[in-house]
Parts: structure tokens; C-alpha cells; sequence
């Protein structure tokens, strides 16, 4: 993609960014140096956390998403930085209500008059991708309706193509941004917002967890109303409630909360390890108590996918974490990870495991915080070049999001023995699943094929043993190389014999007198020592050169 004159506002306020965070610490600063410096009144960072969230937005909306999808990377930015970024919000003007109108009518089909029986024009939130107002329908149900800004989608694009150029021009030139592989952050901002801007596929993502979570009665996702559903509209059910981080003390000593939080935990639970398909922000902000004394989970426009066997190596790990078994813990961590055995200290990584394993054993019940855990487990591995799966990050950030809104809920709750309880409920169910008929099936077909061939060739086995049929291929060294090197060694050897015949040959021509002569010496004797030198400096040359090189390679 080539530099076009119509983008250099979007190159210019990219480079002044980075030129204003190119020595800035925010990347290299652990929370453990971050709380020894708290001790001792140091300031750690030359930008604090709010004017980092600050630049984002001056930025424009793009940058907003970025840092967005940065409040779910606690691997690459301390706790206070991820805490503020998850706190971003566009400071965006309304889209005026005959534009929203307009949209609409385009994407549905009818006016907003027929579709509701009241529409309020003012919005409850105007975001950059779009805004949400309150309606109701003719049927009388009250439900939110999310409308897309007209272009905002171009928009989004163009920065985005904008950024992904930029991004690998500075990993050519810089080694942070190579080290933090800033082209695939970027890609994956790209991915993530493609789809968000696309409402059919949250559309769908409800109706996904509201199936998944049927049997979670304490936890409410909100329905589509399909029909008044496109790529720039959805229409839902209207949540009533408060921010989960907005229930009084009041409210927590009169309501019993525990059921409420054991079933947030499991169903998240759930969605991880036996659905592989998980609300993958749930901050907050995301989680309502509703009037009735459920949790509604909101905002899915973007989800978390686990492949079946990262649901096994997730299910394996958070077994291991809830019985303080640190070595699990690093098996598991280092089989599903990348890293250089001749550059990585595993004996280290190891011990740091060990440690923060022990570490949490002692802590209280209320103090145990396993997200945060999972994040300081994947800071050491980034630290010693280990490369860890993004799905144990998103699994860190859902995880951590629980501490906050338990520790907030009911405090002396034991999250730690719920998982324990729980994965071990779903291990049960899983090796049960196993048994279903469909796998007997597949390994009564396996044994009848072994059956029916295994006769044949124990008899074909036994007929070439007794007849001395039997061969071992042994692979132990390189045939072909083996073969050229002694080939060289050969053409050496004749090529001295050669040089040796010439010289001798020359000496006893110089002997013979000769009218044809070249510097007083018979001219054929001096062509053949010449030929003889010019093989001998040749035959050196590659002894000397080129031998040594490939012995380097």
C-alpha cells in the first residue's frame, strides 16, 4: 500500500504519537516494580495511565479500539494502564435523529414510526461505531436499539489500513515494536473491529449464549429481535438494572448474593471449557443487576473462541491452579507454548512458577486472585521469550474481570474452591461424554479393522523371520553427504597428483634447450609450472575459504 496524500493526517498523528511514547517505560514496567516504587514515593512512568487514555481519544475512534483491545492485553501493560484503557469511552456528538431514521429505514425496510409504537429520539449512549436509544414495540415489549453512524465503517477502514502499513514499517525499524509484535496487535484490532461492525454477527453471538447459559437461571442475556436486525441495526431486549459495581452496601446485606456469584463463576466457567465460546469482556460495565436479582451480560460484540483442545489444556490448568501445583502449572504453560530451548532458562521459569504458586497457597480466601495470577504467569514467560497463546490472555482478562466484580459482590467469597468444585464436575462429565455410543462406535471399527488384518500379518511377520526376511533400516549418518565429501577428498587428491606430474614435467623440460622461450626459460616447461601454480593457489583457496565457511553454516 502506498503513502496516498489524502493520509498523511493519519501518518502525521501516528508518528507524533509514537515519538511522544518512544523512550516511555508503560512496556517495560512489571506491577511488582510498580508497587515497590509506590513504597518508596518513585515515580515509575514518564506518562501516567490518564494521559495515555487521553492522547487515545484526541486520536480519534480507531486509536479509542486500540486501546480498548489493549485493556484485554495484561500481558503487555500493568494492571493501573489495562484498568484505565478498559475505561474508554468515545467522546462523541449525537448522530441527529433524522440520520438515525434515515438508517434505519435503509437497513429494515420501514420507518422507526411502524416498527415501535414509541422511539425516544434523545439516546441513552452515543458511542463512535453508533448509539443506542429506548423503544417500544407494538406489542409492548421495551427494547434497545443499537444504530451504526453512517460512513463510520469507511472510516474505520481507512485507519485501519493506515495502521497496518504503519505497523510493519516499525517493526522494520524498531525492535519494541518487533518484540511486542505490533503488526499482529494491530491485525487483531483490524479483526476484532471488522466484526463488531458487523450487528448481525452480535445478533448471533446473543442468541449463542442464551442458548449455552439456558440452564444458568440466575443469568440473563439479552434476545435479538431478529427481525429489525442488520449489519448497522440491532434491536434487543431492554435490560433494566444497575452496574454490577453499583450495588450498595445496602443492597449487598439484604440480598443474598452468593447464588448469584456461584453461578456467574460456573457460567463463565462453562463457556470456556465445555462451549469454547465466551463473552470475552465481561468488565464492569458489561454485567447488570437487574430488578429481578439476576445478572444480565451485555455488549457481545466481541466473543472468545477455544478450540477443543485448548478447552482441555484450560480445564488441566485451572485444576492445577486450584490445587497449588506449581509443576503442573509449568508442564502445562510450557506444552502449549513456543520458545528456544538454547535461549530460555526453563530451571528459572520454573522457579518463578513455583513461587507465585506458593505465593497465592498462603493468601485468604477474599485475597485470591486467579486472573491476576494467570497475567503474572504470562509477564514471566514474555520476560524470558517464551510465547504464551493470546487464549491464555483472554482467559487471564475474563478471570480477572470475576475477581473485580466478586471482590465487589461478596467478599469473603471462595472463588477458589468453586473452580476446584466445578472443573472437577466438568471432568466427570467429560469423561462421560467419552463413553457416549458415537466413540464406542469409532473404536469398535478400529478394533474390527485390526481384527480382520491382524491374522494376515502376523502370519506374513513370522514367514519372513523364519525365512531370514528380516530387515533393520538403521539412519545414521547422511548417505549422499557421506558420499560427496569423500568425492572431494578423491578429486583432491588427484588434483595434487596432477600438480606434482606438472612440476616434474616442467623441471625436466626446462632442461631441454628451446628457441621458444619466455623470460630466458624454455616456454613449455614455464606454461606448465604456471598451470601448476594456478591449480595449487585454486585448490587452496577452497581449503582455506570455503571449507571453513560451510564448517561455520
Amino acid at each position: 500500500m502506498s503513502i496516498l496524500p489524502e493520509n498523511y493526517d493519519k501518518y502525521i498523528r501516528f508518528f507524533q504519537f509514537m515519538w511522544k511514547y518512544r523512550n516511555s517505560n508503560v512496556f517495560a514496567v512489571t506491577d511488582e516494580q510498580i508497587e515497590i516504587d509506590a513504597e518508596t514515593d518513585s515515580d515509575t512512568f514518564d506518562h501516567s495511565p490518564e494521559e495515555l487514555t487521553a492522547d487515545l481519544i484526541k486520536m480519534g475512534p480507531t486509536y479509542v479500539k486500540l486501546g480498548q483491545l489493549l485493556s484485554t492485553r495484561p500481558d503487555l501493560l500493568p494492571s493501573q494502564y489495562t484498568e484505565a484503557l478498559a475505561t474508554l469511552q468515545d467522546d462523541v456528538e449525537e448522530v441527529e435523529y433524522a440520520v438515525i431514521e434515515a438508517v434505519f429505514k435503509e437497513e429494515i425496510g420501514i420507518r422507526i414510526s411502524k416498527a415501535f409504537a414509541t422511539f425516544d429520539e434523545k439516546p441513552m449512549a452515543s458511542a463512535s461505531i453508533g448509539q443506542v436509544h429506548k423503544a417500544v414495540m407494538h406489542s409492548g415489549q421495551v427494547v434497545a436499539v443499537k444504530i451504526q453512524r453512517p460512513g463510520i465503517r469507511k472510516r474505520f477502514v481507512e485507519d485501519l489500513d493506515a495502521l497496518m502499513t504503519l505497523s510493519e514499517k516499525a517493526e522494520n525499524f524498531s525492535e519494541t515494536a518487533r518484540n511486542y509484535g505490533l503488526h499482529a496487535l494491530i491485525e487483531e484490532l483490524r479483526y476484532n473491529l471488522l466484526k463488531e461492525l458487523d450487528y448481525t454477527l452480535e445478533a448471533q453471538n446473543l442468541l449463542t449464549l442464551k442458548g449455552n447459559l439456558k440452564d444458568f437461571k440466575l443469568l440473563f442475556v439479552p434476545a435479538p429481535i431478529v427481525d429489525y436486525c442488520s449489519s448497522r441495526v440491532l434491536t434487543m431486549e431492554f435490560v433494566e438494572g444497575n452496574k454490577i459495581t453499583k450495588v450498595s452496601p445496602i443492597q449487598r446485606m439484604d440480598l443474598d448474593l452468593k447464588p448469584l456469584v456461584d453461578q456467574l463463576v460456573k457460567g463463565y466457567l462453562k463457556q470456556i471449557i465445555v462451549d469454547g465460546f465466551a463473552h470475552a469482556d465481561p468488565h464492569p460495565g458489561n454485567v447488570y443487576l437487574t430488578p429481578e436479582h439476576k445478572i444480565a451480560l451485555m455488549d457481545l460484540g466481541m466473543v472468545a473462541k477455544f478450540s477443543n483442545e485448548m478447552q482441555e489444556i484450560v480445564l488441566k490448568l485451572m485444576i492445577a491452579l486450584s490445587n497449588y501445583d506449581s509443576s503442573r502449572v509449568s508442564d502445562i504453560v510450557l506444552t502449549i507454548s513456543e520458545y528456544d530451548e538454547s535461549h530460555v532458562d526453563l530451571n528459572l521459569f520454573r522457579k518463578n512458577i513455583a513461587r507465585k504458586i506458593q505465593e497465592s497457597e498462603n493468601q485468604k480466601a477474599k485475597d485470591l486472585k486467579t486472573g491476576r495470577t494467570i497475567i503474572e504467569i504470562n509477564q514471566m514467560a514474555a520476560k524470558q521469550g517464551i510465547h504464551i497463546p493470546v487464549e491464555l490472555n483472554m482467559l487471564a482478562k475474563i478471570l480477572l474481570n470475576m475477581d473485580q466484580i466478586i471482590a465487589h459482590l461478596t467478599p469473603e467469597y471462595d472463588i477458589q474452591e468453586t473452580v476446584k468444585q466445578y472443573v472437577q464436575l466438568l471432568m466427570h462429565d467429560r469423561m462421560k461424554a467419552s463413553l457416549k455410543p458415537g466413540n464406542f462406535l469409532d473404536l469398535f471399527l478400529e478394533m474390527k479393522e485390526l481384527t480382520e488384518k491382524l491374522p494376515f500379518r502376523l502370519n506374513k511377520f513370522t514367514e519372513n523371520l523364519a525365512e531370514n526376511k528380516i530387515r533393520v533400516k538403521v539412519d545414521t549418518i547422511d548417505e549422499e553427504r557421506f558420499t560427496g565429501a569423500f568425492q572431494k577428498v578423491a578429486n583432491r587428491i588427484t588434483a595434487g597428483l596432477i600438480i606434482a606430474a606438472l612440476i616434474m614435467g616442467a623441471a625436466l623440460l626446462a632442461r631441454i634447450p628451446s628457441s621458444w622461450t619466455i623470460g630466458g626459460y624454455p616456454a613449455f616447461a614455464f606454461l606448465l609450472f604456471l598451470m601448476a601454480a594456478f591449480i595449487g593457489m585454486y585448490l587452496l583457496y577452497e581449503i582455506l575459504f570455503k571449507d571453513e565457511s560451510k564448517k561455520r553454516k
